[in-house]
């Protein structure tokens, strides 16, 4: 094979640089070395404010239970029916250098190349999450990065917030119990998180959860162990997900929803919108819905990890959004991030466009835009049979009402932020809790102000009052 420039000219010598003899200085025709030079500088894009350091995998969803009663989504009307999906893990806070065994929540971001279009749905190995509202995302996110002035990340910025934003108690209670430090990417379960909309043939509304069951069963790691692996194999997670998939021992998870019908959201006993809260299954139990196997390594991480894309306002008939706040929230952030980090035509890359059908529509020009519409009209409606509409909206309507201002959240009977923290810590074994205390308490006494440490141990105390009455002897001991 021959070596070329970008151009495919040959290229005749590529260990020595042109130069005036010998010993002289370079040479600017040297356009070879000034290609490679230019092309080195510009390889990196920006990286994620969050998910920054992620893995992925391509497979195959099957669908093992008929739901079509419950939406019309073609991509899962048929029993045995598969579809090619992309999976990206990642963590939240860190870089992309970071070490894969932190503690940290990780995405779990799967995009389903459908018929009718790439689904994106965008969630995390937890249910639950810090916060309810998507003002207080940028706040809540510079806590988990570096502080402008030290550098490092500061327990003072992490718990300040969380003990002045109590909701987060629920969220905090997942993360330093066992699961927040899983043992492989593949020992743990994915969720959706947000509630979502399904939409029926009949046009019948349900409010969905997903749930993503991990069937290699849930392995974690304690937090001394998962220290020390991050100083000897920061890359573990990931090589362990690669090297699976490579010996064929592939990773799979049943995908599980629960479904609300719409008319039970305005007096179900806690707001069903709310991001910080689950709905228990004793309500709303878990329904099969098919197998996810991640079966396929990506041929290179830059252009189909680094460089994939998820927005979850990328929906397909049958399925929408709901009056989460969050959720409202993402629909814009995520698709504005990747504009900017990827580019405008991010969608048209490999392992972003669609694979079961094909884009059509009037979006032109720009940064990476590769042609692809030739002499196509660019405008609709038009009479040279180009792209028209549909005249069935994606999702179905929801009445909305209701004078503009910055509202809280509706108020239902049993809306809280302690309680389901609270229930989860009931949940668990002596050890278990023992393990969470320690972990929490590990983090709080390095806290440098007595007024945040009083106050975060109110919020557990909230939650359960031995659950408090614990972590304030285990802080003073470390203090």
């Amino acid at each position: 094979m021959k070596l070329t420039t970008e151009t495919g000219a040959p290229v005749a010598n590529n260990q020595h640089s042109e130069t005036a003899g010998p010993g002289g200085p370079l040479l600017v025709q040297d356009q070879h070395l000034l290609e490679k030079l230019a092309h080195f500088n510009r390889e990196r894009i920006p990286e994620r404010v969050v998910h920054a350091r992620g893995a992925g995998a391509y497979g195959t969803f099957t669908v093992t239970t008929d739901l079509s009663g419950y939406t019309r989504a073609a991509f899962l009307n048929t029993i045995g029916k598969t579809t090619e999906v992309f999976l990206r893990f990642s963590t939240v806070a860190g870089n992309l250098g970071s070490a894969d065994s932190v503690r940290d929540p990780r995405g779990f971001a799967v995009k389903f190349y459908t018929e009718d279009g790439n689904y994106d749905l965008v969630g995390n190995n937890t249910p639950v999450f810090f916060i309810k509202d998507p003002s207080k995302f940028p706040d809540f996110i510079h806590t988990q990065k570096r502080d402008p002035y030290t550098g490092s990340q500061e327990p003072d910025n992490v718990w300040d917030f969380w003990s002045l934003s109590p909701e987060s108690t629920h969220q905090v209670t997942w993360l330093f119990g066992d699961r927040g430090i899983p043992a492989s990417l593949r020992h743990m379960h994915g969720f959706g998180s947000h509630t979502y909309q399904w939409q029926n043939e009949a046009g019948e509304i349900f409010w969905v959860k997903y749930h993503f069951t991990t069937n290699q069963g849930i392995k974690t790691l304690p937090a001394e162990q998962a220290a020390e692996l991050a100083g000897q194999d920061p890359d573990a997670h990931q090589r362990d997900l690669r090297e699976a998939i490579e010996n064929g021992d592939y990773p799979s998870w049943t995908l599980y929803v629960q479904l609300m019908p719409a008319s039970d959201a305005a007096t179900y006993r806690f707001n069903p919108f709310d991001l910080t809260k689950v709905w228990p299954h004793a309500d709303y139990p878990l329904q099969e819905v098919g197998t996810l196997e991640l079966n396929r390594n990506p041929d290179n991480i830059f252009a189909e990890v680094e460089q994939a894309v998820f927005s979850p306002a990328h929906f397909v008939p049958g399925i929408g959004p709901s009056p989460d706040k969050m959720l409202q929230g993402r629909l814009f952030a995520y698709a504005d991030a990747h504009r900017y980090r990827v580019g405008v035509n991010a969608d048209q890359l490999p392992v972003n466009r669609p694979h079961a059908t094909e884009a059509n529509n009037n979006h032109r020009d720009g940064i990476g835009y590769d042609g692809r519409h030739g002499r196509a009209k660019n405008y609709e409606p038009n009479s040279f049979g180009g792209p028209a509409q549909t005249d069935r909206p994606l999702w179905g309507s929801t009445i909305v009402a209701g004078e503009t201002g910055n509202h809280e959240a509706p108020i239902h009977a049993e809306d809280n932020d302690f309680v389901q923290a609270g229930n989860l810590y009931r949940l668990m074994s002596e050890d278990e809790k023992q393990r969470l205390i320690a972990n929490i308490a590990g983090s709080l006494s390095q806290v440098s102000r007595d007024d945040i440490i009083e106050r975060a141990i109110s919020n557990f105390r909230h939650a359960d009052e031995d659950y408090g009455k614990r972590l304030e002897a285990a802080v003073a001991e470390l203090k």
